[in-house]
């Protein structure tokens, strides 16, 4: 017997424990599945085909894994435009075998898987539990009643006082040396004005007024031959 079932928009011609890859479903693995969407059965010769669906049929299944399809790449361009996008995408599936195809009024012959029982608790396994513990909290407790490390003996820094107190006046007796400000020096006095001093100014003082007058009854003259050249032209 075979069915064609739809889900995830897509159509599948599937048999009993056929193993089939459709679109996400959601359930974890061993859960079952059932698809209602049932378009036709077929057993050998005899067909029935639904309009759009057959009613009552159900398709059973069993959730074998999650798992993702192949990778495509999508790559799209733009020519003389300089572009160029390239995109990867891997689309979640969901791997199912087919357990029972149903039509209508058939019950399911397989059982539903169902999920594991959680371990029952045994008598007296928190006592063993405790047990077990007992040894991990005395060694703590020993731990923290072990006695602190012993501090170090403080003599040393006593035996370095002493020699502190000992630096203190030489510290202290060098101060005051920082402290004395620099002493200034007297400035010279200025030497009295000799006679030679005297005598060498009123000469260069002579010489000067000499060669002004000189330079003055030099171009006096030379204006006035200047000017008589040009009378008599």
């Amino acid at each position: 017997m075979y069915a064609v079932i739809r889900t995830g928009g897509k159509q599948y011609r599937v048999a009993e424990n056929d193993v089939i890859r459709v679109e996400k479903l959601v359930g974890a693995a061993g859960e079952q599945v059932e698809f209602g969407e049932v378009l036709m059965l077929g057993n050998g010769a005899d067909s029935d085909v639904g309009a759009p669906l057959v009613d009552g049929a159900r398709v059973m299944a069993t959730i074998l894994d999650q798992a993702r399809g192949p990778k495509i790449v999508v790559f799209k361009k733009k020519r003389r435009k300089n572009y160029r996008r390239t995109r990867g995408h891997r689309q979640d599936v969901t791997v199912l075998r087919v357990t029972d195809i149903l039509p209508a009024g058939a019950k399911p012959t397989a059982k539903p898987a169902k999920a594991k029982d959680a371990p029952k608790k045994v008598d007296g396994a928190k006592p063993a539990a405790k047990a077990e513990e007992a040894p991990k909290k005395a060694a703590r407790a020993a731990a923290k009643a072990r006695p602190a490390k012993a501090a170090p003996d403080k003599p040393a820094k006593a035996k370095l006082a002493p020699v502190r107190a000992k630096d203190a006046p030489k510290k202290a007796a060098k101060a005051p040396a920082k402290a004395k400000p620099a002493a200034k020096k007297p400035a010279a006095a200025k030497k009295p004005a000799t006679a030679k001093t005297i005598s060498k100014k009123a000469s260069t003082s002579a010489r000067k007024s000499a060669t002004t007058k000189a330079s003055a009854t030099a171009k006096g003259p030379a204006k006035k031959g200047k000017g008589g050249a040009k009378e008599k032209k």
